[in-house]
């Protein structure tokens, strides 16, 4: 059947494929995090920060999202309305903006990753691992190419090596908040309703 498609045909596809993927992944973020009292691009700051380290400049968060400054700052101004973090300004620089995270953040960002983890888990869990690894490689190498479209003359090994780079937080991340397979966690999530007790 694919065959029969002509390039073009196939490009947009697989570019349509591609997105409504990506609207499908936000749409099934967006209802793990509401559950947890977050919106998905607070929680997207709020991990941002936990890898940035405490206080973070607000121009940091956005380069390490990939999204302006303005768009963050005015996400940050509604993060501060919600109590979820402080902003304070350099005591030499006034421009330079920083972010913390509040207690109330901290106790939310937790069972909030937990529960995306598990939902990561459960929905790649019937994909072997070779599939995988091909659909990292192939990402990867459409990202990349994506950059060089929009980002002309950005230094793509640099971007690599800094990917390398954060591969070490991310087995950190695994560590601290994927241990519990899904399953356990439905199953711990029965018995509770079964014996009426709460932890």
């Amino acid at each position: 059947m694919t065959a029969s498609y002509t390039s073009q045909e196939l490009d947009l596809m697989l570019w349509r494929q591609m997105y409504q993927t990506y609207t499908l992944l936000k749409q099934c973020e967006d209802r793990i995090y509401e559950k947890h009292g977050l919106t998905t691009e607070q929680y997207a700051v709020l991990v941002s920060i936990t890898y940035l380290g405490e206080p973070s400049r607000i121009t940091d968060i956005a380069h390490w999202l990939e999204r302006s400054t303005n768009s963050i700052s005015m996400i940050v101004d509604r993060m501060v309305k919600a109590g979820l973090v402080k902003r304070t300004r350099d005591k030499i620089d006034r421009r330079v903006v920083f972010v913390s995270r509040t207690s109330k953040a901290q106790a939310l960002f937790k069972p909030a990753t937990v529960a995306s983890f598990q939902a990561v888990r459960e929905i790649l869990s019937p994909m072997p691992r070779e599939d995988k690894l091909s659909l990292l490689s192939l990402l990867g190498a459409l990202k990349y190419d994506i950059i060089k479209y929009y980002r002309p003359g950005v230094d793509i090994e640099e971007l690599k090596r800094e990917e390398l780079r954060q591969s070490g937080s991310v087995k950190k991340w695994v560590r601290e908040y994927g241990s519990a397979s899904p399953r356990e966690t439905k199953r711990q999530g029965s018995e509770k309703k079964k014996t009426g007790k709460k932890t």
